[in-house]
């Protein structure tokens, strides 16, 4: 396996806190609020990636091909 290893279980602050790059890498990808000041301390703490690609509507296999492109690898949903 290549790439940064991530688990889709975890919230979004925990794998932001592991893999500090990820947050932009997400913005970029769609999720926009997660750079805003206090939103990945608050709603990222309990928010995972399959949750937020269904509430910003963003298939999930597209999020798995963009974060490959920045280098991650998701290991498990």
């Amino acid at each position: 396996m290549s790439g940064k290893p991530l688990d889709l279980s975890l919230s979004v602050h925990a794998l932001c806190i592991t893999y500090p790059e990820l947050a932009q890498a997400l913005a970029d990808i769609g999720f926009v609020d997660i750079v805003k000041p206090g939103m990945l301390q608050s709603v990222g703490r309990f928010m995972t990636l399959p949750m937020g690609a269904r509430m910003r509507k963003i298939p999930l296999d597209t999020i798995k091909e963009k974060l490959a492109e920045q280098g991650f690898t998701v290991v498990s949903e």
